[in-house]
């Protein structure tokens, strides 16, 4: 028999569907293996025994019995884990004369018999998902995972129309109550599955969706009359029949319509599975029976009996048969007499050997168990995942167009859990966009000071608990609607919505429904929420009089930086991943203590990680809150857009006066400078002034007469936690800028000075501290809370890394104030220096500029205005530098950038190891924190070996690469 079915031409199907080619080729191999065949191995064909991988050895031996003494055609696999079963599939299948078929039932996923293995969203998520491509999308990826483990079938995809909600074992495994949204995604996952060579199955025929009783245990009543059977129930078959769908399961129903006997389940009825699917509606692929034990179809015959009367109703494969020697035998037995006709054999048995053909089993079929796990758990299916989630979130409420949030810098939020999961991440989510305080149910005291209070509903994922609203969480929801505005979040299911009263549906704000309690829906809906990305998902079921399927309010983002995976944003996440050994590398030679990075693409984050510690000499690693000293970036995420928001309202021009702007500087040889030789660092101003040096003494140490060691109105100038400065000391900073050198020749020399002096004008022009203005025109509208100068005022020192052990200056550990000296002298803000922040943060500016001035639903400046600002306007004289920004360096030149940016990328490096790159040209924004001045910043060694360069290297190499 092997050496006859070895010596057949062995090729691969590419015609996949319920009319399978009919070839000379297979035409002979199926006559030849059938041929072969005794009665006893034609029979054993029929059967798809089912396999557990979590059972004992005594299990797989009773499995192998069947398979060389029953011939059985086929396996469904149950609960266990991947490479278990693949050890059972291999151990089997080796003993098996012609490989088997192998199924499972995992519609979500191998995860719903498997453990250590993905799980994809339910049906019923699935269902308010809008986006048909993206079905598909997980048809191909369950397809390669059904693949990778030796089946030929995952049994779905599910397309039982749930017009019950109170239906006991439907439910969530639906893609919703209208058969229009049922065939649409049934249609669409059957093609992602098929063209990926796997078998689709449509199930549960002929509907089991409008029933109340679960078929496990009982049989349930379908009692509709044709008419309605066909309008609805079985609508979506004759699509997917259309589709040419490779095979549909019978459930065990009882449909009086087309089976008068009411003891007859539907998947034992000659009625249904031959006159109505064959005959009727002209079905010719495969045909399973639902599982043979339950009860629905097992109380009304005995094993054997009910195999038996499966076949005579015109299935071809017999699904977990109970007694699989009784049942072989008492079919043989009515093919003896007859009542079993050779042809009516020959027509299951060849029809099992032609998709065995089609699959390509005429060889063994063995699972390689390399990377096995894996493989089944690969990154590409987290970036399906994303996407999926993000399209089913369901706005079904949004009473004075609350979401997405604005204004941020009018809005007190806080979070609110209830349920009976966990809801830390979507809490981190949240933060990521604005500060937000966690109240505790049992303390509402405080509900009312806030202006927003979002209430995550977490409830286990898990599709048959009960997700419905308890009554003490019904009045926390009433309560809190009476204080404040009401963001409820339900990841749970749709159902659960029911369970609210009218009083809190009408007074709740904001609804959105989330489906599920997982990463993947709390980042979805903190991203809606924030309008990082729109909702757009519809309801897939009717929520009694509340809410009608279908329903789901459209929202648009508003141009906050989102969360994504690189692959999703045409990055290639195991390129990106040699970041990971640069960075670690650096903190392991110590060039820097720590590292904070974020790479953002088309406005998503794809990449946020941090390395190493606070310092060499503790165990305190660094966390993505944090916040650096950001040195030189000051300038274009403090002062830069302070200056191109009044260029922006002409309050001042590229050919402003220096000495027009800053008073002091008047009858300087400084006055004369313009704004735009000022900002491109051409103005002749010299590199950099220690003026501390002059308030130390002769042995190194501050002057008593300037410095005190604590504070006093005459000494209110705080340089660090024990040293504080004579009052109105920046004067003389600006007295030895008027009386520096100027260059003579009109050439590019960066210098500190300009923003040094441009303080001055900018906090006279807003009439307020440069940290005061620069928070309130952009960090309090934006959400950027933890970028920040004076970053003690607002946290806690733990969270800030340290940058020296100061010996020069203020002999002490510079930690939580500037590092910059001469920052320090004005107070811990400069325009230069004195901004502390977390890369996120930063990013967030970053993704300002590159949309023009635009962010989170506000208009910063215009369009025109960047554009001007990030012009290098001198490169033809050899200065790279554009309006404040730095630029990429020119052909020859030593710069900042990996030679590898676009012209049009802009950003700025930092004196502390800091770096924030943005290239519109790829949508591109990296930033890198470090503090590489710890304990010493005399010797740049991050600089030296182009760690920063090196990583942003990387990143471009990760673009469009396969």
């Amino acid at each position: 028999m092997k050496k006859t079915i070895l010596l057949l031409l062995m090729i691969g199907s590419s015609v996949w569907g319920q009319k399978i080619k009919n070839t000379e080729q297979q035409r002979r191999w199926i006559d030849s293996v059938y041929n072969a065949m005794t009665l006893e191995e034609k029979i054993g064909q029929l059967f798809m025994v089912a396999a557990y991988s979590n059972k004992d050895e005594k299990h797989i031996q009773s499995l192998e019995k069947l398979v060389q003494e029953q011939h059985i055609g086929g396996l469904i696999f149950f609960q266990g884990g991947p490479v278990r079963q693949a050890k059972i599939h291999n151990r089997l299948q080796s003993l098996s004369k012609l490989p088997m078929l192998v199924g499972i039932d995992g519609e979500w996923g191998l995860s719903m018999r498997l453990d250590s293995t993905y799980k994809f969203p339910y049906n019923m998520t699935l269902g308010a998902v809008q986006d048909m491509d993206l079905i598909e999308d997980l048809g191909k990826a369950m397809a390669k995972q059904t693949k990778r483990m030796g089946m030929q079938f995952n049994f779905g995809p599910v397309v039982d129309i749930n017009t019950n909600p109170d239906n006991p074992i439907i439910g969530v495994r639906s893609f919703g109550e209208t058969r229009e949204m049922v065939t649409e995604r049934a249609i669409a996952f059957t093609r992602g599955y098929q063209n990926s060579h796997i078998f689709a199955t449509a199930k549960h025929f002929p509907g089991h969706g409008d029933t109340s009783t679960d078929s496990h245990y009982k049989l349930p009543l379908i009692d509709f009359d044709k008419n309605r059977l066909h309008k609805t129930e079985l609508y979506p078959y004759r699509k997917l029949i259309g589709e040419n769908i490779a095979s549909i399961m019978v459930a065990h129903l009882n449909v009086p319509a087309y089976e008068p006997d009411t003891n007859v389940p539907s998947s034992l009825s000659y009625n249904i599975v031959t006159k109505l699917l064959r005959e009727e509606m002209g079905y010719e692929g495969l045909i399973f029976t639902d599982a043979l034990n339950m009860k629905a179809a097992a109380n009304y015959l005995k094993p054997g009996e009910v195999e038996l009367a499966a076949f005579k109703a015109g299935n071809d494969l017999l699904l977990f048969p109970e007694d699989v020697p009784t049942a072989v035998e008492m079919i043989k037995k009515a093919y003896t007499n007859r009542e079993i006709s050779e042809k009516r054999l020959a027509y299951s048995v060849k029809k099992v050997l032609a998709y065995k053909f089609e699959a390509g089993l005429i060889t063994s079929n063995f699972v390689n168990l390399d990377n096995l796990v894996q493989d089944l758990n690969a990154e590409e299916y987290d970036d399906l995942n994303l996407k999926l989630y993000k399209d089913a979130m369901t706005l079904l409420k949004n009473e004075d167009k609350l979401i997405p949030l604005k204004h941020l810098e009018k809005q007190k939020i806080g979070y609110l859990r209830l349920g009976d999961d966990d809801g830390t991440y979507f809490l981190e989510m949240l933060r990521k966009y604005a500060d937000v305080d966690e109240v505790k149910a049992d303390d509402l005291s405080s509900a009312g000071r806030y202006t927003v209070m979002v209430v995550g509903y977490h409830k286990v994922d898990n599709p048959w608990r009960n997700h419905n609203f308890s009554l003490e969480e019904l009045n926390i929801i009433r309560k809190l609607n009476k204080e404040t505005k009401v963001i409820l979040v339900p990841f749970s299911k749709a159902y659960a919505l029911m369970s609210l009263d009218k009083s809190n549906i009408d007074n709740i704000s904001g609804l959105l429904q989330a489906y599920q309690n997982n990463a993947f829906a709390q980042s979805a809906a903190a991203q809606v929420i924030f309008g990082a990305i729109g909702a757009k998902g519809e309801l897939p079921v009717t929520i009694e009089d509340k809410f009608e399927a279908g329903k789901g309010i459209k929202t648009k983002s508003v141009h906050r930086l989102g969360f994504s995976t690189p692959a999703n944003e045409g990055m290639n996440p195991s390129v990106l991943r040699q970041i990971d050994s640069i960075a670690q590398k650096a903190v392991a030679d110590q060039l820097t203590p720590g590292i904070q990075i974020v790479i953002a693409r088309h406005g998503n984050v794809v990449y946020q990680k941090s390395f190493g510690n606070h310092t060499y000499n503790e165990d305190y690693p660094v966390k993505d809150t944090d916040l650096y000293d950001l040195a030189s970036l000051t300038k274009i995420l403090g002062s830069l857009p302070l200056l191109m928001k009044k260029y922006d309202e002409g309050k001042i021009n590229m050919n402003s006066k220096l000495g027009d702007l800053v008073p002091e500087l008047k009858n300087s040889d400084k006055a004369s400078i313009t704004f735009e030789d000022l900002l491109t660092h051409q103005s002749g101003l010299p590199a950099w002034i220690p003026f501390y040096k002059k308030t130390l003494d002769e042995s190194g140490k501050p002057k008593h007469e300037l410095y005190s060691y604590v504070y006093s109105q005459q000494y209110p100038i705080q340089v660090s936690e024990n040293l504080f400065l004579k009052a109105n000391y920046n004067q003389q900073i600006l007295r030895d800028i008027a009386e520096s050198k100027l260059a003579k020749k009109k050439e590019y020399k960066y210098s500190d000075l300009g923003f040094i002096a441009l303080k001055e004008w900018i906090e006279n022009s807003y009439h307020q501290s440069m940290d005061v203005a620069v928070e309130n025109a952009f960090y309090s509208k934006m959400g950027t809370t933890r970028l920040t100068y004076l970053p003690l005022r607002k946290y806690d020192i733990g969270e800030i890394p340290p940058t020296e052990e100061d010996q020069y200056f203020r002999y002490t550990t510079v930690k939580g104030y500037v590092h910059d000296m001469t920052a320090a002298m004005q107070g811990g803000v400069s325009g230069h220096a004195g901004l502390f922040g977390t890369a996120l943060d930063v990013a967030k500016m970053m993704q300002m500029y590159l949309n023009e001035g635009e962010y989170g639903g506000e208009h910063f400046f215009s369009k025109q205005t960047f554009k001007t600002f990030n012009d290098c306007v001198y490169c033809k004289n050899g200065n790279r530098r554009g309006i404040g920004f730095d630029k990429p360096q020119l052909k020859g030149n030593p710069g900042p950038t990996c030679n590898c940016t676009s012209s049009q990328s802009f950003g700025h490096t930092g004196f502390t190891g800091t770096m924030a790159w943005a290239d519109p040209e790829q949508e591109l924004v990296y930033v890198f924190l470090s503090n590489r001045t710890y304990p010493d910043s005399g010797k740049n060694r991050l600089s030296q070996e182009n760690v920063r360069e090196n990583i942003q290297t990387v990143i471009y190499n990760s673009i469009g690469s396969e």
